[in-house]
């Protein structure tokens, strides 16, 4: 299993916003694309789910090109989505909401999927009957990511981790995302704070202005004077 995204352009309207972007995220893999505010880290993210029209390019998952699928088959194919700033249904409860990521017509599945959310953040369990709009901006985060792990995906798309997050709980989530992919799920992960997203993932793919201007193993990028400068405040 693997994503292979070719030669993507993406635009709204008049305005050019991916420019012939290009990565790959292979079975098991965590690949990080970092790059500031506005770079285009959510429209790629957005392309692959089906969110926004590609342009020109292809998006290619198991073999199998995306183009023309609407987000929901991309979901059943096994893409699973966590947008930025969650996007709960923040008037139901947190059991309603893992019920809207559930895999459809599976018997057995959305007892499985949810006891394996559970056990991974338990305090879902414990407020399961409280509005998603009561939970702290962690716990909103952990039910986002719960809802996307409900349709049993093999890849997991992640937008911008740490958004809104403190720092101590920014660690705990990030932490269940590095179980969730050693349990076999493959890692996207679009995120402003480069430095952790470097120590965690594999592989990293920095976007600038809409395009892929570095590539490579996490660790040698982590090295490079040029992200050092740009993205770690190191000289």
């Amino acid at each position: 299993m693997s994503l292979h995204v070719e030669n993507v352009s993406v635009s709204y309207g008049k305005i050019q916003a991916i420019w012939n972007a290009s990565l790959e995220v292979k079975r098991g893999e965590f690949v990080s694309l970092i790059g500031a505010n506005g770079a285009g880290k959510s429209t790629l993210l957005r392309a692959i789910i089906g969110i926004v029209k590609v342009d020109r390019g292809n998006i290619r998952f198991e073999d199998r090109s995306l183009l023309g699928q609407r987000p929901h088959s991309r979901v059943r194919h096994g893409i699973s989505y966590v947008p930025e700033g969650r996007r709960l249904f923040y008037a139901m409860t947190v059991r309603e909401n893992l019920i809207m990521g559930r895999k459809r017509n599976e018997a057995g599945s959305f007892s499985k999927q949810l006891k394996e959310v559970y056990s991974l953040f338990p305090v879902l369990k414990s407020r399961e009957g409280e509005f998603a709009g009561n939970l702290s901006g962690g716990e909103q985060q952990m039910l986002a990511i719960g809802r996307a792990l409900m349709s049993e995906p093999k890849l997991m798309l992640l937008d911008e981790l740490s958004f809104g997050l403190a720092p101590l709980t920014f660690e705990r989530v990030l932490g269940a995302i590095l179980e969730i992919n050693r349990l076999g799920v493959s890692i996207l992960l679009a995120e402003q704070n480069a430095e952790r997203a470097l120590e965690c993932s594999t592989s990293s793919y920095v976007l600038e202005n809409g395009r892929i201007v570095l590539q490579g193993e996490s660790k040698d990028l982590i090295d490079s004077p040029k992200i050092k400068e740009a993205y770690l405040g190191i000289a």
